[in-house]
């Protein structure tokens, strides 16, 4: 499926609706908050993926976010976030992401990247990305 603007496999596309308590004094949601949309959307894709599980020994961690902030978010409001790949690595996939309007996806309140790393929860080393990972991907 593709279907952001560079035309990339959208991995998933996922709604999520903003919340009262998402806003800041400012009156629109916080900046950290747009962090908690990525995170929620890419552990429901990752738990889309046959064989892997958030709790196996290899698991995967945040080593970057990029955060592109294009419009004021507020409340009441619905979106969706897009997550596409952007880099397949040895031990890292960079995850691209969207989050626009859920009525209207040429709205885009923010874009960027994040870098997952899978490492062994053991030894703290890195470990390669697992093949299910990598065929979901592409």
């Amino acid at each position: 499926m593709t279907d952001n603007s560079d035309n990339r496999k959208v991995l998933a596309r996922i709604p999520i609706s903003v919340r009262w308590r998402d806003m800041d004094s400012m009156g629109h949601v916080n900046n950290a908050k747009y962090i908690s949309y990525l995170e929620e959307a890419r552990v429901r894709w990752m738990l889309t993926v046959p064989g892997i599980s958030m709790t196996d020994r290899i698991a995967p961690v945040v080593a970057a976010n990029n955060i592109n902030y294009k419009r004021p978010l507020t409340w009441p409001n619905d979106v969706v976030v897009e997550l596409y790949v952007d880099r397949l690595g040895t031990s890292s996939v960079t995850i691209g992401h969207r989050i626009v309007s859920a009525e209207d996806d040429s709205v885009l309140y923010s874009d960027g990247n994040v870098v997952v790393v899978w490492m062994d929860t053991q030894t703290g080393h890195s470990a390669p990305l697992p093949e299910a990972v990598r065929n979901a991907s592409v």
